[in-house]
């Protein structure tokens, strides 16, 4: 069951109306790490986790407080939108004011399509997808694409903090990214309880047998490129951060096969084989005669 309570979480204003800078906070709304997308990740995990407790009743919850934080940006979105003028920027460069705004960086189809309001689209008008979200069912595995969710909207909030000089802006984004913060710390909390409860363990999946695995290669770093330097690094000897093995390192690759021979598909797919047209044809032919699929 979903309440709306007709309340922010935080109260910020912006000092002028900017067009321009609406379409900048659009990729934060409705991006790819947009709130948009974690909100739905979070909700999307809770309803795939298969054990009731505090780690669903955290993506319940973490998922409620990103559905505010969308109506939060998209409140902002539509006051930097109330007051702008309607397709003309400050430096308009052109006389026609649909040109104007396209060369000035507004979002034509927030005027347009959303009356002065926000969008479920990036900076750029592309359409936020389900695709973005990720809940697998695994929860180790959801946790750290849920860290990294976090980490990346905040690089991109980080970054629109200094791209304006509004105070109600900034104020907006401050907020936001001391959420960020939170949720970063929060999720890699949440994943390295997991692992000391035992409930998941690396490598994810962890109750798939690693004896099935080609285990030759499970700890080996190929470097397949002529950098000189990785060698160096923690990945290259040492011990696993699963605890499995140990790390070695090997100049290019331990394993070559012979490439096959191309392959033939089904002559009704009209690829261009090694096969005489003629020959392809009447497999075609037969096939179909046979009721062959």
């Amino acid at each position: 069951m979903f309440f709306h309570r007709q309340e922010l979480q935080f109260k910020s204003t912006p000092d002028r109306a900017d067009a321009v800078y609406a379409r900048k906070l659009q990729e934060v709304l409705g991006g790819q790490y947009g709130e948009i997308t974690v909100a739905m990740q979070y909700m999307f995990q809770g309803w795939n986790m298969h054990t009731p407790g505090k780690y669903r009743d955290l993506v319940f919850g973490v998922g409620a407080e990103e559905i505010g934080h969308v109506e939060m940006l998209a409140t902002m979105i539509a006051q930097l939108l109330e007051k702008a003028p309607l397709g003309i920027t400050e430096d308009a460069v052109q006389d026609d004011p649909t040109v104007a705004a396209v060369v000035g960086g507004t979002d034509i189809q927030q005027a347009i399509v959303a009356g002065a309001g926000a969008r479920a689209t990036d900076s750029m008008g592309n359409a936020w997808q389900g695709s973005y979200i990720t809940a697998s069912g695994n929860l180790l595995a959801d946790f750290q694409a849920n860290a990294n969710a976090e980490m990346q909207g905040r690089v991109q909030v980080a970054r629109l903090y200094h791209m304006t000089d509004d105070h109600g802006v900034r104020d907006l984004l401050s907020f936001l990214l001391a959420r960020d913060t939170m949720h970063q710390n929060m999720w890699l909390a949440a994943a390295a309880e997991l692992r000391e409860e035992g409930a998941e363990k690396l490598p994810v999946p962890s109750n798939f047998p690693q004896s099935k695995e080609h285990t030759d290669v499970s700890y080996q770093y190929l470097n397949f490129s002529d950098g000189q330097t990785a060698s160096e690094g923690s990945w290259a000897h040492g011990p696993t951060p699963d605890g499995n093995g140990e790390f070695s390192y090997h100049d290019g690759p331990t394993t070559t096969a012979p490439m096959p021979p191309p392959t033939r598909p089904d002559a009704r797919f009209y690829g261009t084989t090694d096969l005489p047209n003629t020959m392809e044809k009447l497999a075609g032919r037969a096939q179909d005669k046979l009721k062959k699929e």
